[in-house]
């Protein structure tokens, strides 16, 4: 510890803090914008770029970026000096000199970092006129929007592409006016290795990088006469969305969310969690058939897109691990233009589907052309947590304000173990709970497994299942993919099992979730509510859904079935520095 004293008020900290901690612990705020944090992997964005938290340090010369300056024995730092605060509105003033004007009709607009510090810094009029940037909008891709004229040179992006998620796509390019961070040359993201996670557009903090929007195809489809348009919604939006209208993280808003649904004219609204339950039939009868076969070990869950993409871009060799289950998303949309088709007498082409997910890369993964057989997508359109909430506040629809509603059925009734897919080591306790009284026959007393919980970005353990140690590992985050595959493929490590998603934290810190940066405790929050979720379910089991067991009886036989692997299976694409297919 160290003591050091911030405007005139004395403060022990630990010696590793910087001066942006160090006056968080006393109340004091200092401005950022290139500045971030994500408690899940206890990582810091230190770059010190745009040098909007400039303090002076007495002793020093020059004034210091507080988020990148470590503190010292008896350091005197003065965050409100108007040298200080002069500075802070240069810097912004430069920044927007450079900066398009059309907040109104941003994406970002509300959301904006940069505009929210030009406000609290009563930033009315562009001080410095001239030169601005001009790029070609990036709409390559069905995922992510990018526009380089609205780059900051913050590197936040590019910290969470490299840092956290290893995928290597986004980097400085240009030197001084010039410079923005992008691809390599600037390719479109369609031709790079980029898998779509969205978590460079959580990271961003003005309008670059944006998703894709797809809510206005979504308006012109519930307003076609000649359609069926039915939605899912996928288990991390329930406890999410909510926070978009002013209720605490955490809140579970299910039942309001499924009114604000059909107010907004859908004619069913479905639930993921059904389809998580299917895809446990499945990726559980792959698992045990590969412990008893003990070959092609460890399984990989494959209900991630970006985490999938990113495997057959960066580890193809290994494309034998995955389950070969298709993702919840894809396995509704299958069951939808075909079961629930054939039980309403309409054709698959007639049928629309629409999901909403917590995820950009679904919007991806719908697009993919393995999912669409006969040139019919499973999935027609996707839309994120903050889509939705969007087209809520365009109907006047006040969540909280709504009454609560059930799903529909056939395909919107679940079980705890669907509803905590959403939450990292989710799918891996949904898949255990079942294992193990598919192995035993008997019931299971114990089916919390708590050991593959928590938002820490590796997870391992040895869970005795039917006199078996099966050793599995829960990841979160690419980066903690890669450490684990680069182990296996050294022989380093051995397991039965491994769940893997994409963003940290697993769905609920989804690149289409509602941002959370500066709250650390939200994440948390959420996951405690999907378990709570689960807890107050009837039924926690996927292979007890009453409706999964009529399905098969009726439509698919029973897991493995040749219909099964036609409907719900699916293959993969070593890709290597390939662009997208």
């Amino acid at each position: 510890m160290v003591n050091i004293t911030i405007n005139n008020i004395p403060v022990k900290v630990a010696k590793n803090a910087t001066i942006l901690t160090a006056a968080q612990k006393i109340g004091i705020k200092i401005p950022t914008l290139c500045h971030f944090e994500l408690d899940c992997f206890s990582f810091e964005h230190r770059i010190g770029s745009c040098r909007i938290c400039v303090v002076e340090v007495e002793g020093r010369r020059n004034l210091a970026p507080a988020c990148c300056t470590p503190v010292a024995e008896g350091m005197v730092v003065k965050t409100n000096t108007l040298r200080a605060i002069n500075a802070r509105r240069t810097s912004l003033d430069l920044i927007l000199s450079d900066h398009p004007k059309d907040c109104l009709t941003c994406e970002k607009n509300g959301d904006c970092e940069l505009q929210r510090l030009a406000g609290e810094m009563a930033l009315h009029h562009v001080l410095y006129e001239g030169k601005m940037s001009e790029y070609k909008l990036d709409l390559s891709c069905d995922a992510i929007v990018r526009d380089l004229d609205k780059c900051i040179m913050c590197r936040r992006c590019e910290s969470a592409c490299n840092d956290i998620q290893t995928v290597g796509v986004l980097s400085g390019v240009g030197r001084g006016f010039e410079a923005v961070v992008g691809t390599a040359e600037l390719m479109p993201l369609k031709d790079s290795k980029c898998v779509y996670c969205g978590q460079c557009v959580l990271a961003c903090p003005v309008g670059a990088l944006t998703e894709e929007n797809h809510r206005y195809h979504v308006w012109r489809a519930l307003n076609s006469k000649d359609k069926h348009v039915v939605v899912q919604t996928a288990p991390a939006v329930r406890v999410a969305i909510g926070e978009a209208f002013g209720m605490a993280p955490g809140t579970i808003a299910t039942g309001q969310m499924v009114a604000g649904l059909k107010l907004l004219g859908f004619d069913k609204v479905f639930d993921t969690d059904f389809a998580a339950d299917l895809t446990i039939m499945e990726e559980t009868t792959e698992l045990i058939e590969r412990l008893k076969k003990n070959e092609n070990l460890p399984i990989l869950t494959s209900c991630c897109p970006g985490w999938v993409k990113f495997m057959e871009h960066q580890f193809p060799d290994l494309l034998y691990m995955p389950s070969t289950a298709k993702s919840p998303q894809q396995m509704f949309g299958a069951i939808a233009k075909s079961y629930y088709a054939e039980k309403l007498g309409l054709k698959p082409e007639d049928i629309i589907v629409v999901s909403v997910m917590p995820c950009l890369s679904k919007k991806y993964e719908a697009s993919r052309k393995e999912f669409a057989p006969n040139g019919i997508r499973d999935v027609d359109m996707v839309i994120s947590t903050r889509e939705l909430a969007n087209m809520f506040k365009e109907a006047g629809i006040q969540l909280g304000k709504l009454e609560s509603r059930e799903y529909d059925n056939p395909l919107g009734e679940s079980t705890g173990a669907g509803v905590i897919f959403g939450a990292s080591g989710g799918v891996l306790e949904a898949a255990l709970r079942t294992a193990a009284e598919w192995l035993t026959s008997e019931e299971l007393k114990e089916i919390n497994f708590t050991a593959v919980r928590g938002l820490e970005g590796i997870k391992e353990a040895t869970v005795p299942v039917a006199g078996i140690d099966v050793k599995v590992a829960v990841c979160s985050g690419l980066g903690n993919a890669r450490k684990i595959l680069e182990k296996i493929r050294r022989g380093e490590a051995q397991y039965h099992a491994i769940e893997i998603m994409a963003c940290p934290g697993g769905c609920l810190n989804g690149g289409g979730q509602p941002y959370a940066r500066e709250n650390s405790s939200i994440l948390a929050k959420r996951a405690a509510a999907l378990y709570k979720a689960d807890e107050g379910m009837p039924i926690r089991k996927s292979h007890e859904n009453p409706h999964i067991k009529k399905l098969y009886a009726e439509f698919l036989g029973k897991p493995g079935s040749h219909i099964a692997h036609k409907l719900l299976h699916t293959t993969y694409t070593p890709r290597g520095d390939v662009c997208d297919a």
